[in-house]
């Protein structure tokens, strides 16, 4: 008997609207993957299960990328499916995935166990391989130029749903569904892992700080109790929960830390991102420097460029000198052509205002690059993951 798994219905919030607290829906099934190795012994012995089997079964997991239990030949053959599944229950169903860049970039749509959609992005470039990922199902931020925050926020993701993205990526890779390298070259050998992950897909990570932090132990702590990545290669991206922003500096693992600003003034900022109304842009960039401070780690920061809206000139005047008043040396500013949504009154800045407006950060002094657009003739660009199928 197949059972319909229920769709999920989330209203659209009114404009300006913030959502911290994410609708309670039914937990996802506890997987290995949101424990460390002590825990994970811990929940093997209360199922029944030796301690040493979830060490081995965590070695399968994130150093062999294995779920399949035939697959584990060290494991005894009477009851290895039920030891397996009771510890890799499945999280993600593949629904569809798309391919733009000449197969270098991939767009994955997952549903979860609840029917929730979720989109993770899989992008091939010269010596790696990035990986955009989700950690809210929607996003209660309500930023009206991205398509997700639109949405709404269907429910938080649990760690392992997190983990889950990029271990099934890391095992499209190793099949070759991303194209891209020149076999038998540095880069192709490159392209069998994943390097760098980035928590810029749906939703806002540090709404969901315990989870999300998890994710990011899993993906730093070496084999088997995660995939042994380096802290350098994952970023975390956040529009400016500044307590969230504080909390992870003093957690001593130095990832990369983006703030989506987007405006340098406050009068702009409240109605682009939201929630500025409660933590304003002095606040946020107070917030960035210490986490520099804390971490040694340059911060990031995201700027959409949208035209006749927060292109002009004298706002990158604007957002220099507040930069520089905090220092030198600890940021960097990536400004972003707007990307297309459904329905959205706002798109890029021409190119001559782009140009003109990366000019005057870099006669404050501050490193621009304007970020690299991928996947978004397929809904896969910054702000346009809604998981529509």
């Amino acid at each position: 008997m197949t059972t319909e798994l229920p769709t999920p219905t989330t209203d659209r919030p009114a404009p300006g609207q913030l959502t911290f607290r994410a609708p309670r829906r039914g937990k996802a099934p506890t997987h290995l993957a949101d424990h460390d190795l002590a825990g994970r012994k811990d929940w093997a012995r209360e199922l029944g299960i030796p301690a040493f089997r979830a060490d081995q079964v965590s070695r399968h997991y994130f150093e062999r990328l294995v779920t399949d239990a035939a697959q584990m030949t060290d494991l005894p053959k009477t009851g290895r499916s039920e030891l397996v599944e009771g510890l890799l229950p499945p999280l993600l169903t593949p629904v569809r995935t798309l391919s733009a860049d000449d197969g270098a970039t991939l767009k994955q749509v997952h549903r979860l166990h609840d029917g929730a959609m979720v989109e993770s992005v899989l992008m091939r470039y010269p010596g790696r391989v990035t990986m955009c990922i989700s950690s809210q199902a929607g996003c209660g931020m309500n930023c009206p130029f991205c398509a997700t925050g639109q949405a709404g926020l269907t429910r938080n993701l649990s760690t392992a749903e997190i983990v889950e993205q990029v271990v099934a990526a890391a095992r499209a890779l190793r099949h070759g569904d991303l194209h891209g390298g020149e076999e038998g070259t540095h880069d192709a050998q490159e392209a069998l892992r994943v390097s760098n992950v980035v928590f810029m897909g749906m939703g806002e990570a540090l709404a969901n700080y315990k989870a999300s932090l998890g994710a990011i132990h899993r993906l730093v702590d070496p084999a088997p109790e995660g995939l042994g990545m380096s802290a350098r290669g994952v970023t975390m991206s956040t529009v400016g929960l500044v307590p969230g922003i504080d909390r992870l500096a003093g957690e001593g693992i130095p990832v990369t830390l983006a703030l989506s600003l987007h405006a340098p003034d406050d009068e702009l900022r409240d109605e682009l991102v939201p929630i500025n109304t409660r933590w304003k842009v002095d606040e946020a960039l107070d917030a960035a420097r210490r986490y520099f401070e804390a971490t040694g780690r340059r911060v990031s920061i995201e700027y959409a460029l949208i035209r006749d809206i927060n292109d002009q000139a004298w706002r990158a005047d604007l957002l220099g000198e507040k930069l520089n008043a905090r220092g030198r040396g600890w940021v960097h500013v990536n400004p972003i052509p707007l990307n297309p949504t459904p329905g959205s009154k706002w798109t890029a800045s021409r190119r001559g205002v782009e140009q003109q407006f990366v000019e005057r950060l870099l006669a404050h002094g501050i490193p621009t690059t304007v970020r690299d657009t991928r996947g978004s003739d397929i809904d896969g660009a910054c702000g346009q993951l809604a998981a529509t199928v």
